[in-house]
Order: structure tokens, then C-alpha cells, then sequence
């Protein structure tokens, strides 16, 4: 009966699997650019325009991933930067 525990969990994928979805939205892309040089299409256009942000927050997603694997929880490292900064005033 763990499931009234599952709230309290943080669903990170791993960078594999981001590196996967920008992979598929990178070749999408590549059909778009293809589809939009044979003569605009607004639609196509949109549809850029989208995958273009979508895979801009995947990258940010993965360099995010990357970092929590390599240093932590990052309100853990923001804690123990602050409490650094304070003793430095200290001193």
C-alpha cells in the first residue's frame, strides 16, 4: 500500500531517454524544413516554430538532468551555497 507515498515523488527521466525525444523531434524538424522547402505552408511553418521551443526545453530538461546526477538536488546545492556565503560574511 505505498501508493498515498507516490505524491511525494519527483519523476526525473534520465538523459537517455531526453536525448531519445530530442533525437525524434530533431528529425521531425528536419521533415518540416524539407516540407517548408517545397513552398510555405503556414501550418508547417506553426509546427516549426513548436518543435523548435519543444526542443529547446528538452535541452534545458537534459543539461538539468545531467547536473542533478552530477552534483545533486539542486535546492540542496543553492542551501549549502548560501550557508557558504554567510560564513564568508562571517569571517
Amino acid at each position: 500500500m505505498r501508493t498515498g507515498h507516490r505524491a511525494f515523488y519527483t519523476v526525473m527521466r534520465t538523459p537517455s531517454e531526453i536525448h531519445g525525444d530530442i533525437e525524434r523531434a530533431s528529425e521531425r524538424r528536419a521533415e518540416l524544413w524539407q516540407l517548408l522547402s517545397d513552398g510555405r505552408d503556414p501550418a508547417v511553418a506553426t509546427e516549426l516554430k513548436e518543435i523548435g521551443e519543444r526542443l529547446d526545453a528538452l535541452w534545458d530538461e537534459h543539461r538539468a538532468s545531467r547536473a542533478q546526477i552530477r552534483f545533486g538536488d539542486r535546492s540542496r546545492i543553492v542551501a549549502r551555497a548560501r550557508a557558504e556565503e554567510r560564513l564568508e560574511r562571517a569571517a
